[in-house]
């Protein structure tokens, strides 16, 4: 049987120096690079995967939108951004709390453009065990507020970062299946 095929727009949100370029050059390239250059405006980067979903197979062809994390933008650019976007990836850094704090706001801000759409909570840089200073259970409390599964990953190790994005082409494709 011929896999469905299925186009999404997905976008990372998150402070800047969270490691959301890092989490999209390790999907799409497998690579890490950890020379810090911050995202100016939005980047869009595109990939094809597949998924066994609701007893059928699909192929997902990724669009993936990187945005500059500073504040400012985020307003001034939100509504192109986001606009059309089937799913969110809100991103945080382990060492930071203040990013996860933070990611009410950008996903407050999806919202507001889209409705409600499927949510993802990644807490990136786990393989900075010493510095860490959010736990599972901060990161389950604040992705619970917007029904959202969660995952630690490591752009630098690569843990969690292709279920990251395969888990949440799922939870879009079950989405487009129960409309």
């Amino acid at each position: 049987m011929e896999p469905e095929k299925m186009k999404v727009k997905i976008c990372l949100v998150g402070e800047g120096a969270v490691g959301k370029t890092c989490l999209i050059r390790r999907f799409i390239h497998d690579q890490f690079d950890d020379r810090y250059i911050s995202t100016l405006g939005a980047k869009v980067s595109k990939k094809e995967i597949h998924i066994d979903a609701n007893e059928s197979s699909v192929d997902v062809d990724m669009t993936i939108w990187d945005i500059m994390g500073e504040k400012g933008f985020r307003e001034l650019l939100k509504e192109a951004y986001f606009h059309g976007a089937q799913g969110v990836i809100a991103v945080c850094d382990v060492t930071r709390m203040d990013t996860l704090t933070d990611l009410d706001e950008w996903v407050a801000a999806v919202v507001k453009v889209t409705g409600k759409i499927p949510v993802e909570f990644l807490a990136n840089k786990a393989d900075l065990k010493e510095q860490q200073a959010i736990t599972a259970a901060d990161l389950e409390s604040a992705a619970k507020t917007h029904d959202a599964p969660f995952l630690f990953t490591s752009a630098k190790t690569g843990e969690n970062v292709e279920h990251a994005f395969s888990e949440l082409a799922k939870l879009i494709s079950a989405r487009a299946h129960a409309q």
